[in-house]
């Protein structure tokens, strides 16, 4: 079983009028004002998950200051998900600084969503006042025994549109301060993981970290999958394309033509992610 661990879908209103959510909400102008920057449904997620071979995917919308636009993506994800319940796995999404983000997640969950991401601070990175925002989703979502997926990055190497401010240290901090929460941290973790290698302490504080790959073809050689599975643990890598950012098939691709063993091919490629989710 394929699972694509990490997709966007949106809203018919949003994709058809992006203009009109640009100017008061900055990170998703920072990501989508461009034109080129593509926006689809869910049944263009289905026809392209067809196409590339991917029996499930797991749908985020984006992580909207305002209210009404983070419930009406929800909306759509959990409409989504009753479409196409064999195929979609939906995740709730808003920004975590919302008075209502804690009222917003046990709303998703009721409604059949299986768990809270992507969660982002593209402008701060994950500062202490963004570990303690998190407290009240957190909380919830570790009494579900649901994951909650959160953007990282790398902290070193070019610019491009959001990349946050991140710093290892910080996603360090945000493992020790939920140690008993699922978190997938999005985009390799940062490269985080290197620090399992450490003899103390470390690898205890990392153990409840899955890792996707979303980006990988644009940020790292293919030689990562290998590594990453060495150094995180073969259970804790999830492929994760980030579409329409990049297709599945590119993944799916690099994974075939670059992890030797074919055990590891099928827990990254949809084991890992099936476990977590108890499929």
């Amino acid at each position: 079983m394929v699972i694509d661990f990490h997709t966007h879908v949106f809203q018919d209103e949003v994709i058809q009028n992006r203009a009109a959510h640009l100017a008061d909400e900055p990170e998703f102008a920072l990501l989508y004002e461009s034109p080129k920057s593509t926006m689809v449904d869910a049944e263009t997620l289905i026809a392209v998950m067809d196409e590339d071979g991917v029996d499930k995917s797991v749908i985020f919308g984006f992580p909207w200051r305002s209210e009404k636009r983070f419930r009406d993506n929800n909306d759509a994800v959990i409409e989504a998900v009753k479409k196409f319940p064999d195929r979609l796995i939906g995740m709730a999404c808003f920004d975590l600084s919302a008075k209502g983000a804690a009222a917003e997640t046990t709303r998703c969950l009721d409604a059949g969503l299986k768990g809270v991401g992507e969660l982002a601070f593209y402008h701060s990175g994950i500062d202490s006042e963004a570990l303690a925002l998190m407290e009240p989703v957190m909380g919830l979502c570790r009494e579900a025994n649901v994951p909650v997926v959160i953007h990282t990055n790398e902290p070193v190497g070019h610019p491009y549109p959001g990349k946050t401010p991140i710093t290892l240290g910080q996603i360090y901090n945000l493992a020790a301060r939920y140690p008993d929460n699922r978190i997938v941290l999005c985009h390799w973790g940062g490269g985080i993981f290197f620090f399992n290698l450490l003899k103390k302490e470390a690898k205890k504080t990392l153990k409840n970290l899955w890792f996707d790959t979303a980006a990988s073809p644009y940020l790292y050689d293919a030689e990562i999958y290998e590594t990453a599975a060495k150094l995180a643990g073969e259970d804790r890598i999830l492929f994760g394309s980030d579409y329409p950012l990049i297709r599945p098939s590119r993944y799916l691709k690099e994974v075939q033509g670059n992890v030797a063993d074919e055990a590891l091919r099928q827990k990254i490629l949809g084991k890992n992610a099936a476990d977590l989710f108890g499929i």
